[in-house]
């Protein structure tokens, strides 16, 4: 940051840092913490439907077995497996549901406090991902048990643990620990845990997570207040220069929780862990179109959704850019419970920016296949402008708006 803007921020300001100054109440912890016990138990139920349901498959293996029938071959076994799927599916959905629902009324109605909040409702989205992750993938294998052709596709990682010996509290607590979204029966593992590498990622996390809380109470705080009366006012002028004041310091505090993140906290968790696979993102920074940002920033989320949306979508004949669409469509909505929750404001802008990333990335994409570096050039600037100037400090300025206008300084008078 230009160390001119940081002493001319301390001369106008002072220092805004206060520790005191977090209006946070005992209820908002307690509620917190109980979310962060309860919503695990949704685990514990998929485990004991899957438990139910790998019971089944043995059961129906047993009785063409007793028939001198092979699975694959028994019409019997595939209709058992068609209707016992729909009562699984409908049982893994509803208790999906309520792990996300329940936490998202707690803390839209009840916890106050935005941090506290978003932390509750980002570990409830995690463990929805992880519900819907660990069902479908129990499907696949079910279907593979029952259908040995099928199965011969499967990873030759899985057969350390074949279904149903994966159903297993042991191996279910484990994915819930890891660093993914995507569930499998087994994965690379490191021979042991490097402790000092551990503490070095999260003494990384803490550093970060402090320099995040000053820069936003020193420098976006400030920002975010002095843009209240251009908002309500209708001043386009000064909001799109508060707004591209506000891009500087919002892509830095961005880009420190990026790394406290997908570099420190997951690295960390993952050598806890032994998990092998830590890939967690690559260089989304030099991405040619915005598709490939989407594609690379956050490899779980683009995991998950291309193993359990996408190729399933396009394997049931759907065209790519149609199936597109629809996992831009279901993490609009993940982004918007994300911010308009925990904010108390359902506004529906974190949807429509991620909506609006649909006709970006089709815009793109020739540019990225061009050959020679200029298309790719231009793609980045595209993702750059985008990314800096319209996604993120929009965002913050229209959410800090209505959070102010429902509890703050913007009055009624104000906004009428």
């Amino acid at each position: 940051m230009n160390l001119r803007l940081v002493v001319e921020n301390f001369m106008k300001y002072g220092v805004l840092i206060c520790i005191r100054c977090h209006g946070y109440g005992s209820s908002d912890l307690l509620l917190g913490t109980i979310l962060f016990a309860l919503v695990p138990c949704h685990l514990f139920a998929a485990y004991i439907i899957e438990l139910a349901a790998g019971s089944q498959a043995k059961g129906a293996i047993g009785r063409a077995k007793r028939n001198d029938e092979k699975p694959q071959d028994s019409s019997q076994a595939a209709k058992t497996f068609r209707s016992t799927w729909r009562i699984i599916a409908w049982a893994h959905g509803v208790n999906a549901t309520l792990s996300l629902f329940i936490t998202s009324v707690v803390v839209y109605y009840y916890v106050h406090h935005p941090l506290i909040g978003t932390i509750s409702e980002v570990h409830a989205i995690v463990v929805w991902l992880k519900i819907c992750s660990y069902a479908f993938t129990n499907r696949d294998l079910r279907h593979a048990l029952l259908k040995p052709d099928a199965g011969a596709s499967l990873p030759d990682l899985y057969a350390a643990c074949p279904y149903p010996r994966n159903i297993t509290f042991s191996n279910l607590s484990y994915f819930w620990w890891a660093p993914t979204l995507v569930y499998q029966p087994v994965y690379p593992r490191t021979p042991n845990i490097r402790w000092l590498f551990v503490l070095k990622r999260l003494a990384e996390t803490f550093s970060l997570g402090v320099f995040i809380w000053l820069a936003s109470a020193q420098y976006a705080a400030p920002l975010l207040h002095n843009s209240l009366s251009k908002i309500s006012s209708l001043d386009l002028a000064s909001v799109l220069e508060r707004l591209m004041k506000l891009s500087t310091i919002s892509l830095i505090i961005w880009l420190a929780g990026f790394f406290a993140i997908f570099q420190s906290l997951l690295n960390a968790l993952a050598e806890v862990m032994r998990f092998g696979d830590r890939e967690f993102y690559s260089e989304w920074w030099n991405s040619p179109s915005v598709g490939t940002y989407w594609r690379t920033w956050n490899k779980p989320v683009n995991s998950f959704m291309r193993r359990h949306v996408y190729n399933p979508l396009v394997g049931r004949g759907w065209g790519s850019r149609v199936a597109s669409a629809w996992v831009f469509v279901l993490s609009g909505i993940l982004h918007e419970l994300l911010v308009g929750v925990p904010t108390h404001n359902i506004l529906g802008v974190a949807f429509i920016g991620m909506i609006v990333q649909i006709p970006l990335v089709f815009v793109t994409l020739p540019l990225e296949r061009m050959e020679g570096p200029h298309g790719k050039i231009l793609g980045n600037c595209i993702f750059w402008i985008s990314f800096c100037l319209v996604g993120q400090p929009l965002a913050a300025l229209l959410y800090f708006f209505a959070w102010q206008a429902k509890y703050g300084s913007v009055s009624r008078d104000q906004l009428n």
